[in-house]
């Protein structure tokens, strides 16, 4: 029996592997990506500058002057002088902490104070993310309204971050239990 020529073309094209062309389909990648590079929305990440304390290994004598420490405890927020110690007492409010009385606190100090711009964060190890970044953002800055616009001024913005010292309890009160009102006065230079 004899085949036509249309049978025998069919076959030896069947019996031919394919041939899989990727030209096209490399030139729709690029396409692809550049679009979807030139479409992409790219966020804004603010990053702060914290400075860890330097591990000391030898005892040196801290310089004359304010060392601004803030302390978060579970229950109040504290503002100390590192050489003198506690300076005002914020316990919580019934929203929690009292980060206006700390603001306003703080204000009173850099009044006193304006060349200084530094200022430490002790925090307890359970201190949640959110306190840190409230806390951080009352001790950096505070906001004025001028008109209708809002602006931020400078308080402390030099910020170290370390571990608040464990509460002893044979220490007076001032450490131990929150007290009933902030501290009325500011230090003196």
């Amino acid at each position: 029996m004899r085949r036509s020529y249309a049978n025998k073309k069919l076959a030896r094209h069947a019996r031919r592997p394919a041939e899989l062309l990727l030209v096209p389909m490399i030139d729709i990648f690029t396409v692809l990506v550049t679009f979807l590079l030139m479409t992409a929305v790219f966020s804004r990440t603010v990053i702060l500058q914290l400075n860890l304390p330097a591990s000391q290994t030898e005892f040196r004598e801290p310089p004359p002057g304010l060392q601004i420490e803030v302390m978060v405890r579970k229950n109040l927020l504290q503002v100390a002088d590192r050489n003198t110690g506690p300076l005002a007492t914020l316990p919580n409010t019934a929203a929690g902490y009292n980060y206006d009385g700390l603001t306003d606190y703080l204000k009173r100090v850099k009044a006193k104070f304006p060349e200084k711009t530094d200022a430490s964060i002790l925090l307890e190890p359970d201190t949640t993310y959110d306190t840190v970044v409230q806390v951080m953002d009352r001790v950096r800055v505070f906001e004025v309204k001028q008109g209708l616009n809002t602006v931020q001024a400078e308080l402390f913005p030099d910020i170290s971050m370390g571990d608040a010292p464990a509460i002893d309890s044979t220490t007076t009160g001032a450490t131990a239990a929150p007290a009933a009102a902030p501290a009325a006065g500011v230090p003196h230079s």
